[in-house]
């Protein structure tokens, strides 16, 4: 596991661009934090690493956004599924485990669905406001 301290919203963006440039086709990430952590701003640094020039912004009331570029990008927020007989119900299996980069925030609520090789990133805010990010499976 790699630990990493960001400062502000553009380092917490470059560590997703970075994160972004190892990520290959099929890859999951498992996105977890607190509200306000830094999960769709590290998502907006893996879309761009991925060629995506379209604006980012939280799924989190459409579930599932899908993006193109060089990889296609699934941005997925489970924050208002109950569980994982709903998050079944989204029929999102083809997107989840096909050649695109999943990243799923809130992936806690359904990490029995996750493979075992999913990747996972941790943020957690400090009391000085610095987010620490911890990798796993990622290698920068």
């Amino acid at each position: 596991m790699t630990e990493l301290l960001s400062s502000s919203f553009e380092e917490t963006l470059e560590l997703g661009f970075k994160i972004g440039k190892v990520l290959k086709p099929g890859d999951i990430v498992a996105l977890n934090g607190d509200l306000g952590a830094g999960k769709t701003s590290i998502s907006k640094g893996i879309a761009r690493a991925l060629g995506i020039k379209d604006v980012i912004t939280s799924p989190t009331y459409t579930i599932v956004s899908e993006y193109e570029g060089t990889i296609p990008l699934y941005h997925m927020d489970m924050y208002r599924i109950d569980g994982i007989e709903e998050f079944e119900l989204l029929g999102v299996d083809e997107l989840l485990f096909g050649q695109g980069v999943s990243l799923i925030e809130w992936s806690e609520r359904i990490t029995e669905y996750l493979p075992d090789d999913c990747k996972t990133l941790n943020i957690s805010i400090l009391e000085n406001g610095q987010r620490k990010i911890s990798l796993e499976g990622i290698e920068l």
